[in-house]
Formats: structure tokens, sequence, C-alpha cells
């Protein structure tokens, strides 16, 4: 008898994950609404183009990210939130999980721009289904800039799931 079990592909396995932490454009949202909060924003911006499945962006002038957490921030369960189990129960912000972004990356095209208040030149990172295409040091204001263009872009069947953009942006 054939064996027909077998482990799937990281890049498989992380598109399939994402769809359960973001199944639509409003998930997406959500998610970098509550990161630019958690991040201590006084001021946010939302922009949104086709219900979100062209583009999300989020502008806030949160605490900024350092190049390393810029980089670390769009890995599976990485966050700043919480160290061991008993964080757990003393958790006091939106998200703490470190899913949120790496989900949005796996299944987007995202740019972000981001600076530490202390620093003078921020990160500029570039991230394709998963793939870190490039990070350098840029100008740009203190907080985060995170653009998600193209959501689905490489899952052809969840986007096709998605409604009219009147319905989308409905949720």
């Amino acid at each position: 008898m054939s064996n027909f079990i077998k482990l799937l592909p990281d890049s498989v396995a992380n598109q399939i994950a994402a769809g359960e932490v973001i199944q639509r454009p409003a998930s997406a949202v959500k998610e970098m609404l509550e990161n630019a909060v958690d991040a201590g924003a006084t001021e946010i911006v939302l922009l949104i183009k086709d219900a979100g499945k062209t583009l999300i962006q989020v502008i806030d002038n949160g605490c900024g990210m350092s190049a390393m957490d810029a980089r670390m921030c769009f890995e599976r369960h990485a966050t700043s939130k919480i160290s061991n189990a008993d964080d757990l129960f003393a958790i006091r912000t939106m998200g703490f999980r470190g899913e949120a972004l790496a989900s949005i990356a796996a299944i987007a095209q995202v740019e972000m721009k981001t600076r530490p208040i202390e620093d003078e030149l921020g990160s500029c990172l570039k991230i394709e289904g998963s793939k870190v295409i490039s990070q350098e040091p840029c100008q740009c204001s203190p907080g985060t800039n995170i653009l998600v263009k193209n959501l689905f872009f490489n899952v052809p069947a969840r986007r096709n799931f998605l409604k009219s953009n009147t319905a989308e942006t409905r949720h």
C-alpha cells in the first residue's frame, strides 16, 4: 500500500493558517488597527481601496519599531506582549499571539515603514507572500505606516470567495 500522508511545504501551510486568522479584508483592518492602538498611537489614519481587496493602509504615530523588530514582527508567533505561559494571565493588550502580521504577509504584498521616535532613520520593509523582498533604512515619520496590497493574491480560492465591495465594506 502506498503512503498518502505528507507534510505540506511551509509556504502552503502558512497560506492555510493565514486564512484562519485573516478571513476577509475586515479581519486585516481589525488586526492592523489593534496593532496601532497597542503601539500607543494617538493618531491613526486608515485608507481602504476596493473594500480592502486592493489596498489597506494604516498610518499611526505609535512607538514604531527597530529594524530588527520590524523584520521579526512578520514571523509566526513573534510577539512583544508575552514571553512565557504566566504572561497569558496578565494580558492588557488587544493582540498578543504574534500571528496577525505574519498571516497578512503570507497572503498579500506588504510595505512597512516604521521608526521609533528616538531614531533618526526608520526601516522600510517589503514582503510578498511571506518572502522578504527588501529591508533598508529610510526616512519616515515616527510610528508605523503599513500598506497591504492585493489581499489573497496568492490564494485564488479565498479571493474568489470574497463578496462584492459593498458587502465586504459592511463587515
